[in-house]
C-alpha cells in the first residue's frame, strides 16, 4: 500500500530539479497562461459547471495567481490530474502548480521535492456509510469493505487506524472521486474514506444525501494546499503571496466589493496600504506591479468570500469554518504580515 504512494519517488525529484530550472514565472509570463493542475472533480472545490468553467476553491486560488501574473483570472488551463499522475503532471512541467486537495507531507516536501506555499483547507479523513449499514462509530467497522483512492495519503491512513484498533478491512482501489461514487452508492464497498471535506461534497451530489452518514471519527491531520517545485523560489513566492493575499484580505476587511475605493488613495492602514500598494514596493518584489493584489481581490474576493460562495453552509456542501477560521476567530487561518 505504501509503495502506490511513494513509487517513482527518484524519478519525480529528478523531473521536478529539471522543471524548475526553467524560471515558471517568465514561461507563464511569456505564454500568456497558467497551467493549473486540478483533480479529476471535487464539488466545491474544483469541478466544471453545466458551462465546463471550472470554477471552487481551490480553483480560486489559480484564478488569484493568474490575476497577480497575467491580469486575468481566466488565463488559466485546469488540467484534471488523479491521485497517481498529479506529481508527475507538476515534476515534469505539464502543469505550473497544483491546486487540488492535495496534503502537505513530509515525504512528499522532502523526497518527491516539491514546496508547499502554505493551508488554505485544514481537514481531516473521515468515513462515510450508509444509514441502513447501522453503524455509528468507525471503530464498529471490522471486517468492512473499503473503497480508498489510490496513490493518497488515506492508504496510509486507513491501514495505520485498523491496525491501532485491531481492525480488519478489505480495501477496493479506485482511482478517481467519480469512480468512487460509482462504487459505493452501486454496493461495492461498505465505506468510503477520504478527506471529510471530500465526503460532504461526494454526499451533496447524492439523490438522497441524509440516507447517508459521515461518522464522527477523524483519524488524520490533512493540511492541504498549493505546490510548486523544489528550486523554483520566484514563482513559489508568487503563488504563496497570492494565497496570502486572499487570507491577509479577509481579516483587515477588504473584500471584492470595497477593494476599488480602499485602493484608491492611501488609508490609515500601513499594512492594507502596503498589500494595496499606495505604499511601498511589495508587489516589484515579485516581480509583479504593485497591484497585483487589488488585481487578486477584484476577481476572487477574500478567503472568507471564496469559502462561503464554494463550500460554505449555504452551499449544497455545508462545511463550517471550524479550523479554518482566521486566527482572530479561533481558528488556524493566519497570514504572515505584509511588510
Amino acid at each position: 500500500m505504501k509503495k502506490s504512494v511513494f513509487i517513482g519517488a527518484l524519478t519525480v525529484a529528478g523531473l521536478a530539479a529539471v522543471a524548475a530550472s526553467a524560471g515558471t514565472l517568465d514561461d507563464v509570463k511569456a505564454r500568456g497562461k497558467l497551467l493549473c493542475g486540478v483533480s479529476t472533480g471535487v464539488p466545491g472545490f474544483e469541478a466544471p459547471n453545466a458551462e465546463g468553467e471550472w470554477q471552487g476553491f481551490d480553483v480560486d486560488v489559480c484564478r488569484a495567481v493568474a490575476a497577480a501574473v497575467l491580469s486575468d483570472s481566466k488565463a488559466v488551463e485546469f488540467i484534471p490530474t488523479t491521485g497517481k499522475t498529479r506529481f508527475t503532471a507538476l515534476a515534469s512541467g505539464e502543469v505550473d502548480m497544483l491546486s487540488r486537495v492535495t496534503t502537505w507531507t513530509f515525504s512528499r516536501d522532502v523526497d518527491l521535492k516539491f514546496t508547499f506555499l502554505g493551508v488554505n483547507y485544514y481537514d481531516g479523513q473521515g468515513f462515510m456509510v450508509p444509514k441502513d449499514l447501522g453503524v455509528s462509530s468507525a471503530t464498529e467497522l471490522d471486517g468492512a469493505t473499503v473503497c480508498i483512492q489510490t496513490g493518497t495519503t488515506t492508504e496510509l491512513n486507513l491501514a495505520d487506524y485498523f491496525r491501532v484498533n485491531g481492525m480488519s478491512y478489505e480495501p477496493v482501489p479506485i482511482e478517481t472521486q467519480s469512480e468512487a461514487q460509482q462504487q459505493y452508492l452501486a454496493g461495492a464497498c461498505d465505506v468510503y474514506t477520504t478527506d471529510s471535506s471530500a465526503l460532504a461534497s461526494v454526499r451533496s451530489s447524492f439523490s438522497d444525501a441524509s440516507a447517508h452518514t459521515i461518522l464522527p471519527e477523524i483519524i488524520s491531520k490533512e493540511p492541504l494546499g498549493p505546490l510548486v517545485r523544489h528550486g523554483d523560489d520566484e514563482w513559489g513566492d508568487v503563488v504563496r503571496w497570492s494565497l496570502n493575499t486572499l487570507i491577509a484580505a479577509e481579516e483587515l476587511g477588504i473584500t471584492s466589493a470595497n477593494v476599488g475605493d480602499m485602493s484608491a488613495a492611501a488609508g490609515d492602514n500601513p499594512e492594507v496600504n502596503r498589500m494595496l500598494g499606495t505604499e511601498g514596493n511589495l508587489g516589484e518584489m515579485l516581480g509583479l506591479d504593485n497591484a497585483f493584489a487589488v488585481r487578486i481581490i477584484s476577481a476572487v474576493g477574500n478567503y472568507g468570500e471564496s469559502f462561503e460562495r464554494n463550500i460554505g453552509a449555504s452551499t449544497p456542501i455545508g462545511l463550517a469554518r471550524g479550523l479554518n477560521a482566521q486566527w482572530t476567530e479561533g481558528g488556524l487561518i493566519y497570514s504572515p504580515p505584509f511588510r
